[in-house]
């Protein structure tokens, strides 16, 4: 009667799993089994509204918004909008954190189209902490830093500058241009999980190549499709046509092969309205800002509003020579980086953090910093954090 009594128990027990698993025809199918398509549930219950706790996610290109929705591990249906906002939301979930994708409108690239889109994500999203900017950049490849096509440039705090300048903002004076201006230091819960990020990486758990697989099922993100990764001299310009065919080969600068694929540098992001195809030009702004790993086009639109960190996949060495061959890879690998500083933070930290306005307000306003200004960057982030652009090889 016992052995009778104990399996009816089990039965009942299993009852509310059998049913549950009718209910849901992805738990039917073996992981291994499942179609690209099963792996994410497009149809999982979001935040009951705008005012569920969710973190920010920034692009700017149609290639560097498909490299995001495929990070989402689960996909969410839209949310009513206010008839004010014309973002077009993606809504998911990366790990047990609620995300909100925007990005900027087609053609409309640059700090003041960025600063609009925020704008809106903070009036639709009261409770959001923080977002990422993730998207393509162009690297400054130099004797420090060995940069090549496919790396990740995340910003940190540098000397004077709290992770990114916008170096096309100042004043033309009798001695040149001045720039002027500062721009906020990303928020704590940020600057931690990067210092968790490159521990991580430090003892070999990097999870970026796990995170880059999720594009496998997209041929047109694969590194093979990219092509070949090569530099030209800084004087020489590029001899005209969409690819360096014509260009002379003589002038590629020679450089060791590299075993790994994707190296993960952290530094000072050059930020501003115009495109920076030049490589003479490019050496110089960087020589004159103490170092930058790479120049884009929408960050300084969000730094001094949107608490946020910048995380840039190159696509280019910001010269002459730039085509549009490496973007989708290196939207890929920034959009998987992005997923691993994301894995890094908890989310009883994110709901302990402040709201943008909170943060704003806090600091008295978006002229000054959440983070003190950047000539006190070193007493937060301490010495051994501030002393030049640093590189972790995966």
């Amino acid at each position: 009667m016992t052995g009778f009594l104990a399996d009816l128990v089990l039965q009942s027990q299993s009852l509310p799993r059998l049913f549950a698993n009718l209910c849901d025809p992805y738990s039917l199918l073996p992981l291994v089994s499942r179609p690209p398509c099963f792996n994410k549930r497009p149809n999982a219950t979001p935040p009951a509204s705008t005012r569920g706790l969710y973190v920010g996610w920034v692009c700017a290109l149609p290639v560097e918004l498909a490299a995001a929705q495929e990070m989402l591990d689960e996909e969410h249906e839209g949310l009513e909008q206010d008839g004010h906002d014309t973002n077009i939301y993606s809504l998911g979930k990366v790990g047990q954190h609620n995300i909100v994708i925007a990005c900027l409108p087609e053609g409309q690239t640059g700090t003041n189209s960025t600063a609009a889109v925020a704008v809106q994500i903070k009036s639709a999203f009261t409770s959001i902490r923080f977002s990422l900017i993730v998207g393509i950049g162009g690297g400054v490849p130099s004797e420090e830093v060995d940069m090549r096509l496919g790396d990740v440039v995340i910003s940190r705090p540098l000397n004077v500058h709290g992770g990114v300048v916008q170096y096309d903002s100042g004043k033309a004076t009798p001695s040149g241009f001045q720039r002027t201006g500062s721009l906020n230091t990303p928020p704590t819960i940020l600057l931690n999980a990067v210092a968790n990020l490159r521990a991580n990486h430090f003892r070999g758990r990097s999870r970026l190549s796990e995170f880059l697989s999720k594009l496998n099922g997209l041929p047109g993100f694969a590194r093979e499709a990219a092509g070949l990764d090569i530099l030209f001299e800084t004087e020489y310009n590029h001899e005209g046509g969409a690819t360096c065919g014509k260009c002379n080969k003589d002038r590629l600068v020679s450089r060791e092969p590299r075993v790994q694929e994707v190296v993960l540098h952290y530094g000072t992001v050059a930020s501003g309205n115009q495109v920076m195809r030049d490589g003479a030009e490019r050496d110089r702004v960087s020589t004159e800002l103490g170092g930058v790993l790479c120049f884009e086009m929408e960050a300084a639109g969000l730094m001094n509003s949107f608490p946020c960190l910048v995380i840039r996949g190159i696509c280019d060495y910001a010269d002459s020579h730039k085509n549009k061959k490496w973007q989708p890879y290196a939207a890929g690998t920034a959009a998987a980086c992005a997923k691993e500083v994301l894995s890094v933070i908890p989310p009883s930290e994110v709901a302990k953090a402040d709201t943008v306005e909170e943060t704003i307000k806090g600091a008295g306003g978006v002229s000054n910093k959440w983070n003190n200004h950047d000539s006190k960057i070193g007493e937060q982030v301490g010495t051994k954090t501030v002393q030049g652009n640093q590189s972790i090889t995966l």
